[in-house]
């Protein structure tokens, strides 16, 4: 197993116990979380998948989470280790909080690593039509 894939199980471990500052150590202090374009998510203003930049940005995404959200269920399917790409599988189902609205989604995390061993980018892939309906 790779340090890479150790340090995402790491995180996951923490995301689990609501542990953002053992998330946020993983982290490159200029960490690019939903940095990417012609995101349609980001377009229709789905707020928790706004472009975030540093360990401040990526702490605001955990504090919505953790406000503005309820996580009913969320399971890692399965990890792919790419070297410093690290591809997980999971599913999530969550209510939004404004809006009342819960969905369920299979989702992709994509994360890229630098050679210091250190996030340094997050991409969600996800089924974007349900999480723009969820904040109708």
């Amino acid at each position: 197993m790779s340090n890479n894939l150790s340090t995402v199980q790491q995180i996951y471990a923490c995301f689990g116990q609501g542990d953002v500052p053992g998330i946020l150590e993983e982290l490159d202090d200029d960490v690019q979380w939903e940095s990417w374009a012609d995101n349609s998510a980001q377009k229709a203003g789905v707020p928790w998948m706004l472009a975030k930049n540093g360990k401040e940005g990526v702490l605001s995404f955990f504090q919505f989470i953790g406000t503005e959200m309820q996580v009913t269920d969320f399971q890692v399917l399965s990890l792919m280790d790419g070297g410093n790409k690290i591809a997980v599988e999971f599913v999530i189902e969550l209510t939004v909080n404004a809006t009342g609205k819960t969905f369920r989604d299979e989702e992709m995390h994509l994360w890229t690593f630098n050679e210091a061993g250190k996030v340094i980018g997050l991409r969600h892939y996800i089924d974007t039509a349900k999480h723009i309906e969820a904040c109708k």
